[in-house]
Order: structure tokens, then C-alpha cells, then sequence
């Protein structure tokens, strides 16, 4: 794999469309996946339960173990409710839009930082937007790929204050709305609820879940997330990678990326199901089998950068409203 100073471009459109197309076409039974599973809700109130609860039995304990804690369970129970967050921008959980977003804001919670309405913003033009610098939120900004680029040092700074460098990317994309009232509204309630947790459970509660959410999305294997979904990290120049991993089962399916960037309306838990529906058309595909691997790439291979993504030019014919329900809108092929 050689190693890039600049990212790779494509004149091509992006992949999931034409797959999807493809697949309903040959397998037309795919459509009985698609649809809703309101028992995510239930998972998220199990999973805030029992942060809140893990960060009352933290309350009066040394910060060492505190850290530790954070690191061995927070770290993935956070990641998961980012999952359930997911769900909920793609609407899976309920029919009602509303009931969706209420889900996601409670899913946020033990995050501490409000993210769940800012998340949906950014997040669908990723699935129209696939690579188009000026609306794809999921692409690094350009000074960031220089100044990261494919240094050991850099790569553990970047993974480590990822948080903070997602939150830049917000200015370069100009077209998007960034408030609104409901992100007023998931500010004040993550506001309430942590001055909740603080003021019945201490500082060290509240600790404890920021100190999970970080891990979550930055130095720690699940982190290997970011990498795994549309980094070049293969000698190929395919441009989207699922995981097929054990960890699949703590994350809720998120590894299935391809299905889920051609499937968006199909819930976590028939992803594997679409995977085996249409083998054809996955089976073919690079993919990675383990995030720990994939951490310790990223961070040691000099060939690996924020270089290995794959951006266009040309957004096609997309409408800056689009929804990304590719999967929906072709429900008629036949």
C-alpha cells in the first residue's frame, strides 16, 4: 500500500445506491427487512440504567478505578447507546419521527456532552453526501489529515481528542442548519440530567460517564469504529469496509456497514439477515474481522493515514433534502 499525500478522488458515484438497486432487483425479499424495532427502545433504557447505576456504586471510589471502570465497561456501553443514537436518526425504532428523537435524547444521556439532534444533522448527509467534502461530515478536514498524517504520535493524539476534532468539521459545512429547537432542547435536558447525577451521586458519577463517553469514541479499540468504515486501509479502493467481529454483539450489528449504507431502514438486528440474503454481493467485499487488529494498524502502519479516504467532486443528482431511504424509494423495483 503506498503511502498518500493527498486523499484519493473518485469520479464515480458513490456505491450504496447502485447495490441496492442491484439486490432488491435479484433478491426481492430483502424488503421484509426493512422496517422498525421498537424493543431498541428498551435496550437503551437498560443500558442508561445501568450507567446511572454503575455511577452511583463509583461515587465515593478512587479515581483509578474509576478509569478503569470507564475503560472496560463505560467505554462500550457509551458506544453503544452511539448505535442506539444511530438507530434513532435513521428512524428505526418508531414510526413517529418525534418518538425517534426522544429515544435518541435519552440515549444520549450518559454521554454528558449533547450530541444525539446535532448527530442527525450530520449524520444523513453522510449517507446522500458520500464523500463530498463541503457536506460529508464523516471526512476529515484537510488540515487535519496534514497535520495528523501517518505519524504514530499524530494518530494517537487524533484518536485520542477525536471528539474535539469532529466538532471542527461542523464549520466547513456551510449548507448544513446547525440549531434548531430540538437542539436546544437536548442541551438543556443534558444539562438537567447532569446536574442531576452530580448533585444526588458527586462529582466522581459524573466523571465516570464523561470519562466513558471519551473512551468510547477515541483511544480504545471500539474507536477502531471510525477506522474500519471507510478508511483505505486494504491495497483496494473500495470505498465503504464492514466488520464481522465478536464485538458485533456488544455494538448492536454497527460492523455491518455495507448493509447498513446500502440497507438504512433495515434495524440492527436483521443486518446479519440482509448479509445472508444476497451473499453475492458481501461476501465479495473486503472486510475486517477485529477492531483490536485494526487499532494497532491504524496507529504503527505508516501506510495508513487520514489520507486513505475516497472524496468526489460531483454530488450527482441528490437533493440537499434527501432523506437516505434508497432502500424505501426502491421498495417497487421488481
Amino acid at each position: 500500500m503506498a503511502i498518500k499525500t493527498d486523499f484519493v478522488y473518485s469520479h464515480e458515484s458513490e456505491p450504496h445506491r447502485v447495490r441496492t438497486k442491484k439486490i432488491l432487483k435479484q433478491f426481492p425479499q430483502t424488503r421484509e427487512l426493512i422496517g422498525k424495532n421498537p424493543l431498541t427502545f428498551l435496550v437503551i433504557l437498560g443500558i442508561v440504567g445501568s450507567m446511572i447505576g454503575i455511577s452511583w456504586l463509583l461515587r465515593d471510589q478512587s479515581w483509578w478505578l474509576i478509569f478503569a471502570v470507564a475503560y472496560l465497561y463505560g467505554a462500550f456501553a457509551n458506544h453503544a447507546l452511539f448505535v442506539m443514537i444511530h438507530e434513532c436518526v435513521h428512524q428505526l425504532l418508531f414510526k413517529n419521527a418525534v418518538a425517534n428523537r426522544w429515544a435518541g435524547i435519552i440515549a444520549n444521556l450518559p454521554h454528558i456532552v449533547p450530541g444525539a439532534i446535532s448527530f442527525e444533522r450530520y449524520h444523513i448527509k453522510h449517507h446522500s453526501f458520500q464523500g463530498i467534502h463541503e457536506l460529508d461530515a464523516d471526512l476529515p478536514n484537510k488540515w487535519e489529515a496534514k497535520l495528523i498524517n501517518n505519524y504514530f504520535l499524530g494518530k494517537v493524539l487524533w484518536l485520542f481528542f477525536f471528539p474535539v476534532f469532529q466538532a471542527t468539521r461542523v464549520s466547513r459545512l456551510k449548507e448544513i442548519k446547525f440549531y434548531d429547537t430540538w437542539l436546544l432542547v437536548n442541551i438543556l435536558v443534558q444539562i438537567a440530567f447532569t446536574a442531576a447525577i452530580w448533585y444526588f451521586f458527586g462529582i466522581k458519577a459524573v466523571g465516570f460517564m464523561f470519562i466513558s463517553f471519551w473512551f468510547s469514541i477515541g483511544l480504545h479499540p471500539v474507536g477502531a469504529r471510525w477506522v474500519q468504515e471507510h478508511y483505505l486501509t486494504f491495497e483496494s479502493e473500495q470505498e465503504t469496509y464492514s466488520y464481522y467481529g465478536p464485538l458485533n454483539t456488544v455494538a448492536f450489528n454497527v460492523g455491518y456497514h455495507n448493509e447498513h449504507h446500502d440497507f438504512p431502514s433495515i434495524p440492527w438486528n436483521r443486518l446479519p439477515q440482509l448479509k445472508k440474503t444476497a451473499p453475492e454481493y458481501y461476501d465479495t467485499l473486503l472486510y475486517h474481522g477485529s477492531w483490536f487488529k485494526l487499532f494497532f494498524r491504524f496507529l504503527f502502519e505508516r501506510e495508513i493515514s487520514l489520507y486513505n479516504r475516497i472524496l468526489r467532486k460531483e454530488r450527482g443528482k441528490v437533493p440537499l433534502t434527501d432523506v437516505s431511504k434508497p432502500d424505501v424509494e426502491l421498495e417497487t423495483v421488481s
